[in-house]
Parts: structure tokens; sequence; C-alpha cells
């Protein structure tokens, strides 16, 4: 889409990114994961504070996607622990959005943006339940490394596929 842009958000666009993360889940996840999970999640994860120890102390990067002056869609990356790996914390689109190119515009924005600061591979953790993610991810060359499920506290686990994709140069 030719009026669509990608900007580095600040902390002035946290609380729209907030916003626009509750609007996404509520519509996306309920099937996937049941509502309770959903608001601890969306409480845990998106917190004004969490967001903002991401940008400062864990040099994550947010950026926003818009399409003319509406706000669409949000991804965060940072450093993974490993030298030469950077991990793709968040990729979300509005729903209305999806299956217009955004998304993987979005994804191949942010594997530039990381191949810049050095990554050699990107990773991501998704859902196993998030088909319609899966294949959004295998169509942009990602493929399943390995099945975690790591407990979050609250009674929750997240049950998820760890994708990979070499970034080269």
């Amino acid at each position: 889409m030719s009026d669509a842009r990608i900007r580095p958000a600040t902390e002035e666009d946290l609380p729209a990114i907030v916003r626009l993360a509750g609007v996404i889940w509520r519509a996306h996840y309920p099937g996937i994961i049941s509502p309770t999970q959903i608001e601890f999640m969306l409480a845990r994860m998106y917190a004004l504070d969490t967001l903002r120890e991401e940008i400062h102390a864990k040099s994550i990067r947010y950026e926003c996607l818009f399409v003319g002056e509406e706000s669409v869609g949000f991804a965060s990356y940072g450093p993974a622990e490993k030298p030469g790996v950077f991990k793709l914390h968040k990729l979300y689109l509005l729903p209305a959005c999806h299956g217009r190119g955004l998304g993987s515009r979005l994804l191949r924005h942010c594997e530039d943006a990381a191949r810049t600061l050095g990554a050699r591979r990107l990773i991501l953790s998704v859902n196993k339940r998030n088909t319609k993610a899966i294949a959004a991810y295998q169509r942009n060359g990602y493929t399943v490394a390995e099945s975690v499920c790591v407990d979050i506290g609250g009674g929750f686990v997240m049950d998820d596929f760890v994708m990979t994709k070499e970034l080269v140069p």
C-alpha cells in the first residue's frame, strides 16, 4: 500500500501502542488462549512501565505502522542473549488490515533494521495454535526451530514454537 509508512516509536507513542494491542489481542486471540489469559498477558506485557523498561533498559526498539494517519500495527525487536541474534518480540496488525502485505512489510522492516544493527539471525516465539501467524512467518522464510512451554505465572503458560530466519547481508 502506497500510503503505508513505518516509523520508530517514541515514548509518546506507548499509550497508543497499549490501546492498539488491546484491540488486536481481544480480536485475534479468543479461541487460541482464554479470555482470562488474554487480559493477564495484556496487563503484564503492555503496562506502560513495562514498555518503558523495554525501551530504556533492554534496548528493545518499537516500530509503528500507519496507513494514512491511522495507526494499524506495531512491532518490537532487540538483541537476544547470543551475539548476532535478535528477537522479534511483537508484531501485530489490526485484523482489518490482514491480507494486504502490511505484516510482511513490517516484518521485512524489522529484519532490515536488525541486520543493520549486526543481527545475522532473527528469532521469534509464536503460540502453537496461532496457525495464521505461523503460516505468515513461514511465507516470509521462517522455520520452526523448537517447541517450548514457559510458565508465565497466574496459572498460565506460553505454549510456543520458536521460529528462526537467517538474515543474509
